[in-house]
């Protein structure tokens, strides 16, 4: 019989509130945040060592230190509603989040990181597991949790998908970690400012008059939570990344590591613009950026496995983001969802037949192609047929990659040092979704998390052209 999953108990639940009341008021759902009305909350966590202090004390720190981010994120302590009208707005009414303190003393590090695949257990790490967003009608628009093990903790953020975006998630997340360090190494209980104030206007293109139709009840996920699944990390190395993006643009001048797309850097030396740098100058001939060519690795290494009809369309999706994107451009600390989803077709048989080089460059065209005359022709399709996103593989040939890795994950130090691995938990998970990290290492090495089908992983598992890139 195969050992027992470790049991992860929850050891106390409360409610906190941000210590200064909000100013702020009611904030409108945009038509990027309305289709995520059907998509789970977004689950990420930080592993971390053992801080060395006594639990108790370390929970009441995370529960000061939340307090206080929750005065500069008022949103996030609030509450959906929706008006006579049908529109759907964020009440920043200081309801408050909740917090649950969870321990599972007999798991340890090497549990949780070092297996080939992703523990299920891990997903208990995490407050509302499989939970819609239209749920933030009535219940907290976010939870935090922070479980014990054996010789390190875990802190787990579960926040409503139809409030933030990557973007957000981690602006929120990096200002918890900041506030915690300043108090663990100061004591210093007043905090006046924080390093990336977010920007709650709702002054843009994306707010819209358009109304959302939501069944009796409340959207539901367009997937099937309980299909089965692997799911694990495959880490590559910058010396990869650069070897992978030589190959792919048949040249060893490969100086661009992460970009999503290969002309999105945003020319501001300002602190909050980290969302959008990349760990070196472009190169000015670099056509097909790094990520790109990762992704069109592993599109292809899927297609194979899965032994799609050659004729069969496959569909790559990637989600963008699109605060630059406009004109004007929105803030990059646009507090919200500014993503858009933007695919790429193609037949299995060209996918597996054509060379590497060709499924990057058809990534890259979708990419490069989506600019504000893109974006704002999206918002116009949404208001003519107002809808939740389809999120899934429903036609057995479908991709998505969501997250990014330009989130700054490992820049995380509440004041014990940087997180050891960066984990999500069980929601919006379907085969073949992809989610993006970067590698703690840093320096652009890439971690992709692989949802698959058993059979699938099995095949890419075994794909030369793939593992071959494939550091762990």
């Amino acid at each position: 019989m195969p050992p027992s999953a470790p049991s992860v108990t929850l050891v106390s639940k409360s409610t906190i509130f941000p210590d200064q009341k909000s100013n702020l008021g009611d904030m409108k759902l945009s038509v990027s945040d309305l289709p995520m009305l059907s998509c789970h909350y977004i689950q990420k966590g930080c592993l971390f060592t053992r801080p060395p202090m006594p639990i108790d004390s370390l929970v009441y720190l995370l529960q000061q230190s939340l307090s206080k981010t929750l005065s500069f994120f008022p949103p996030l302590a609030g509450r959906l509603y929706t008006d006579r009208h049908g529109d759907i707005y964020i009440s920043c009414n200081d309801g408050g989040v909740e917090f649950h303190h969870a321990a599972c003393k007999t798991l340890f590090i090497a549990g949780v990181i070092g297996p080939l695949d992703v523990p299920r257990f891990v997903q208990k790490f995490f407050c509302f597991d499989k939970t819609v967003s239209y749920q933030g009608h009535f219940k907290p628009i976010m939870a935090v949790q922070v479980t014990e093990i054996g010789d390190g903790i875990f802190v787990g953020c579960s926040v409503n998908h139809a409030v933030v975006d990557g973007t957000s998630f981690w602006n929120f997340f990096n200002t918890f970690a900041e506030i915690c360090r300043k108090i663990t190494n100061n004591n210093n209980l007043s905090i006046e400012r924080i390093a990336r104030q977010p920007d709650f206007s709702r002054k843009s293109v994306l707010i819209s008059s358009a109304i959302l139709r939501v069944p009796e009840g409340g959207p539901k996920v367009t997937f099937n939570e309980n299909e089965p699944l692997r799911e694990r990390i495959f880490s590559f190395s910058r010396e990869a990344i650069l070897e992978l993006k030589a190959e792919v643009n048949g040249n060893f001048n490969a100086v661009e590591i992460l970009g999503k797309q290969s002309d999105d850097k945003y020319h501001n030396d300002n602190e909050k613009n980290w969302m959008f740098k990349t760990a070196a100058p472009i190169s000015n001939t670099a056509e097909i950026s790094s990520f790109q060519s990762l992704c069109a690795l592993l599109w292809r290494a899927v297609t194979r496995a899965r032994k799609l009809p050659s004729s069969k369309t496959t569909t790559f999706r990637m989600a963008v983001n699109c605060r630059h994107r406009l004109s004007p451009k929105l803030d990059p600390l646009y507090f919200g969802n500014v993503i858009q989803s933007i695919p790429t077709y193609a037949s299995a048989g060209h996918v597996t037949t054509r060379d590497l080089r060709w499924c990057a460059a058809r990534l890259n065209d979708s990419v490069r192609a989506h600019n504000d005359e893109a974006v704002r022709r999206f918002v116009k399709e949404w208001e003519k047929d107002p809808r939740c996103f389809p999120l899934g593989n429903f036609d057995g040939a479908s991709m998505t990659m969501g997250s990014s890795p330009r989130f700054p994950m490992y820049d995380n130090d509440f004041g014990w040092g940087r997180p050891l691995a960066v984990r999500s938990g069980g929601a919006n998970k379907f085969d073949g979704k992809i989610s993006a990290f970067p590698g703690r290492e840093g320096n652009g090495s890439v971690d992709l998390e692989v949802v698959l089908a058993p059979e699938t992983m099995a095949g890419i598992e075994s794909d030369l052209e793939f593992m071959q890139y494939v550091s762990n």
